[in-house]
Formats: C-alpha cells, sequence, structure tokens
C-alpha cells in the first residue's frame, strides 16, 4: 500500500500536468465540433488569443477562466487550477541554486 502510494506521488511529480488549453481543445471544442473561431467568438476574445492558449503558447489568465468558466458552465477555479498545478510543475523542473529552510525563530 504505501509503495504504491510512493510510486503514484512519484508519476504525479514526474509526469507533466495537461495544459487548460489542450483540455479544452481536447476535451470541448473537438467533441462539440467547435472551430477556434467559433469558440474566439463567444468568449469575446481575438481568434489569435484563443489558438495561443489551445495550442499551449500562453498561460491562462484569470480573466480567460472566468471566461471559459461561464461558457462550459465550470468553475474558473478549476481551470485556474489546473493552470497553477502547470506552473508549479514547471517551476520546480527548473535547475537552481539549493535553498536553505529558514529556521525557527521567535516573534
Amino acid at each position: 500500500q504505501a509503495d504504491h502510494k510512493k510510486t503514484k506521488q512519484r508519476y504525479e511529480m514526474e509526469r507533466k500536468p495537461s495544459h487548460p488549453g489542450e483540455l479544452l481543445l481536447e476535451e470541448v471544442m473537438k467533441p462539440c465540433g467547435i472551430t477556434v473561431t467559433a469558440a474566439a467568438e463567444a468568449l469575446h476574445v481575438s481568434r489569435k488569443q484563443l489558438s495561443e492558449l489551445v495550442n499551449q503558447r500562453c498561460i491562462l489568465t484569470p480573466e480567460m477562466a472566468v471566461r471559459i468558466g461561464t461558457w462550459t458552465r465550470t468553475s474558473p477555479e478549476m481551470w485556474l487550477g489546473m493552470q497553477n498545478t502547470l506552473s508549479l510543475w514547471e517551476a520546480r523542473q527548473q535547475k537552481r541554486q539549493p535553498i536553505q529552510a529558514l529556521a525557527a525563530c521567535k516573534v
């Protein structure tokens, strides 16, 4: 049981999370037969802006999360959560100088 849990945690840390634009394209737009142009019109954004999102060339902003959440009847928090998970995963992949944890201090 414990080994399975450790393996799952390691897999989740190693596997790159999905980009919210990929999910929007693959799980919403394609199954519903909605083009980028039609979706952009429905969201009141430019085709270029939506294309960059679904092609994973930009991050999902809170403003876009609200638009997509309203359009898909889902929560903006869900969409932002996916972006935050991806952004944190990417940050953890960066090579950087080790940082020592703050020593306990009295306030």
